[in-house]
């Protein structure tokens, strides 16, 4: 997998690439927060559409991108079925629809309110993802630090922040040349002819050189920044934020929009007890 094809380095030409960081740092955390505060189908739903379609409008390298959406939507479905599996009768108190759909005994219940409140689960955890790749696939790592600290962080987090995400592309080509490297020398990494514990060996292997030599880099990074006087000043500028483009401040309005609705919201269900029903709901 070429990680180079998820993470830029280099701004795309995109509209969404050519946001600012600011911008698209605000609206992420917004948008992870209104997804996550709720269960309400109308709160979600219209997210998810726009992740998608914001997701299809950055042109990515799907064939890069299909493992990990495959892995992910698998996961999740797993994670629901698990947490199905430990609480039969959980998300009741949502839908109050213990309508029987199947049953393997008395405790092994399936209802169609515990149906509904799982495909909500599921979907909470899908967007939640969509914007996240949408997020790290049109950001480039100096334009997030720029955005984290636009919001307040110290300067220096945003930069361990930018410099984790500029070296995963480093680390994985460090360990293809490593695997090439014991391949070379008579190593057996061919899933058809090796067992899986031999193989889990194998990585460990690897992993050994490659944690050695990620040390030696982070070293030499430290003593770069300490040489160019990095930590000296109480702030910094970022040569890769640049001026809103035209039409930003939609998405500007937007957060602010998603900010306040979310004030509103955590107050509204603090103050006024919801109703056990969801939103929407067949």
């Amino acid at each position: 997998m070429n990680h180079s094809d998820i993470i830029n380095l280099v701004p795309g030409s995109t509209y969404l690439h050519r946001l600012t960081g600011t911008t698209k740092v605000r609206l992420f955390i917004v948008l992870i927060v209104y997804v996550m505060m709720s269960f309400d189908l109308p709160l979600i739903l219209p997210v998810f559409i726009g992740g998608l379609i914001a997701l299809f409008s950055l042109k990515p390298k799907w064939k890069t991108l299909k493992p990990i959406i495959i892995i992910v939507v698998l996961m999740n479905i797993f994670n629901i079925f698990l947490f199905w599996v430990a609480s039969p009768h959980y998300g009741l108190q949502y839908t109050n629809d213990d309508t029987v759909l199947f049953a393997l005994n008395s405790y092994f219940v399936f209802t169609r309110g515990t149906l509904w409140y799982m495909v909500v689960r599921l979907l909470k955890m899908l967007t939640t993802f969509v914007i996240s790749l949408v997020f790290i696939i049109s950001i480039t790592p100096s334009e997030m630090a720029a955005g984290l600290t636009s919001i307040g962080l110290p300067y220096k987090f945003g930069s361990i922040v930018e410099i984790a995400f500029r070296y995963i592309p480093d680390i994985s080509r460090d360990y293809q040349n490593i695997a090439i490297s014991m391949q070379c020398r008579g190593l057996e990494l061919d899933k058809k002819k090796t067992k899986a514990f031999d193989r889990l060996k194998q990585i460990v292997m690897i992993l050994i050189p490659l944690v050695i030599t990620s040390f030696d880099r982070v070293n030499d990074i430290a003593n770069a920044m300490d040489l160019r006087g990095f930590g000296k000043h109480k702030k910094r500028t970022y040569y890769a934020e640049h001026e809103k483009i035209k039409g930003e401040n939609i998405f500007v309005a937007l957060y602010i929009i998603l900010l306040i609705i979310i004030i509103v919201y955590s107050v509204y269900t603090r103050v006024v007890p919801r109703p056990t029903e969801m939103w929407i709901y067949w």
